[in-house]
């Protein structure tokens, strides 16, 4: 009989596991770092980058578009990556604790990238290593932490799921909404400047992998399948299921390529030629953005409470259902953004109002594609194949990412103007998830559901060494 020194089953237990407030823990300050450093991103290559003789060399806007789209579809390409590590060689514990090692080492780059060494070298040099090594870190394990949430949950309490689930998302805009106000303040402000704006999220960073690593007694390890990965991968049953959800992955894709840009993308650039003053605060272009996580924490339970019970009384509403009507969210929110711009191409200076009203829109049809598809991904996933399917998940926003990407190198002037206006790119977003919104109500229609949740019967070959979960008995 093989021994485990930690539990590798859930506990037989009706109530939350415990090692779930050292997960949501975790996501909270690896949050704060990502979406803390992401949402300085685009205005330090804007405004900030300078050459090797420290003399200002800024990036044009689509350059910047482009760096910043590339950069978010390598993070999501990646937990391809984690997956493989965690479901065949190391376990998710093992990889998220290593990966997060390469994570803090690039928030490290980029603080370093201020310094005279880091001008010396070349700040776009630094810029690519800090943001690789990133994407690297926080791509590895996204897959990992997710299904680590679920692996928690057997039959006994999983009823907990979807309010488990909205807690990890109230964890991720927790951490989202406090440094998006202040990495933005600290880049600004002349004393501190981008060594501490990119420097913060970092420590933020080594404080998630103090926290997760402080959890390890707590959770339930499922030991890595190993080939048994694989040959589930390439079942009937396997590739079924990745069939069944890729279809609806293709279409989430698009709702991703078009979110990430009112995340320090495009919107924040739109930003700059609005009339920030709010209630007579005079906000900063990257600030504006923390509506979003604001509106989340908001939107979570008056969705799970309020909207989806008054939805289910008219018709059943099924995740599908909810991602679909999510999607027409999205593409509204876009033709809102694009009206803003034809404002400011007519002289106005239209005030951030209008922004947060996309930003109402956009987050309602977050919360109905994010959290429902990131739920969906776990359930419809066979139970060795966790880790692979919330890659698969991910890797949609990779793809989305990639397109923006792609059709901003493809605008792009060698000057560092743009071919497109920028009111005919914010439409061309709109008119492409709207019609996206349109094909899938018909194409979800097709979709069968079928449910697989980690098993609490334990194996004969499997057992714990330490009985480390309070409140359950390890199996």
């Amino acid at each position: 009989m093989a021994k485990h020194k930690y539990a590798t089953k859930p506990p037989n237990m009706t109530t939350m596991p415990p090692g779930v407030p050292y997960i949501i823990g975790n996501e909270a300050a690896e949050r704060f770092s990502f979406y803390g450093m992401r949402s300085i991103l685009t205005v330090f290559m804007t405004a900030y980058l300078v050459n090797k003789a420290g003399d200002l060399s800024p990036m044009g806007d689509a350059e910047a578009r482009a760096w910043f789209a590339t950069f978010v579809s390598a993070v999501y390409f990646l937990p391809i990556l984690g997956a493989i590590l965690a479901e065949g060689f190391l376990g998710k514990y093992r990889t998220i604790l290593w990966l997060s090692i390469v994570y803090c080492l690039g928030h490290l780059a980029l603080a370093f990238m201020d310094t005279a060494v880091g001008i010396a070298w070349g700040q776009e040099k630094v810029l690519a290593l800090g943001l690789g090594l990133i994407a690297l870190g926080s791509g590895g394990i996204k897959p990992c932490v997710s299904a680590n949430v679920g692996d928690q949950f057997g039959e006994s309490n999983k009823h907990l799921l979807s309010k488990v689930f909205g807690w990890f998302y109230f964890s991720i805009n927790a951490g989202s909404f406090l440094s998006t106000i202040l990495c933005p303040l600290m880049l600004a402000n002349p004393n501190w400047g981008p060594r501490w704006a990119f420097g913060i999220p970092g420590v933020a960073m080594f404080i998630a992998t103090i926290f997760f690593w402080a959890g390890r007694k707590r959770f339930v390890h499922i030991p890595p399948a190993g080939w048994g990965f694989v040959k589930q991968m390439f079942s009937k049953e396997g590739l079924g299921a990745l069939g069944r959800l890729v279809i609806v992955y293709i279409f989430v894709a698009i709702f991703w390529s078009l979110w990430d840009q009112s995340s320090g993308g495009s919107w924040t650039l739109q930003a700059r030629n609005m009339d920030l003053n709010f209630f007579g605060m005079q906000l900063l272009p990257a600030q504006v953005q923390t509506a979003n996580p604001i509106l989340i924490l908001l939107f979570i339970p008056l969705m799970n409470y309020v909207i989806y019970p008054m939805i289910d009384k008219v018709f059943p509403l099924t995740p599908l259902r909810k991602i679909g009507i999510g999607l027409f969210l999205t593409g509204f929110s876009f033709v809102v953004i694009a009206y803003i711009q034809s404002m400011i191409d007519a002289g106005q200076r239209p005030t951030v109002w209008w922004q947060f009203l996309a930003y109402v829109i956009l987050t309602a049809g977050e919360t109905m594609v994010s959290i429902t598809g990131l739920e969906l991904s776990y359930t419809q996933a066979p139970n060795k194949m966790k880790s692979a399917v919330m890659a698969a998940w991910l890797f949609c926003v990779s793809l989305g990412n990639a397109f923006t990407a792609g059709v901003n190198f493809f605008i792009a002037n060698p000057d560092g103007t743009s071919k497109m206006s920028d009111f005919n790119y914010y439409l061309f977003f709109a008119g492409l998830m709207l019609v996206a919104s349109a094909i899938f109500a018909v194409v979800a229609n097709f979709y069968k559901y079928r449910t697989y949740l980690q098993s609490q019967e334990p194996t004969e070959d499997e057992t714990a060494t330490e009985p480390v979960l309070a409140g359950g008995t390890p199996t």
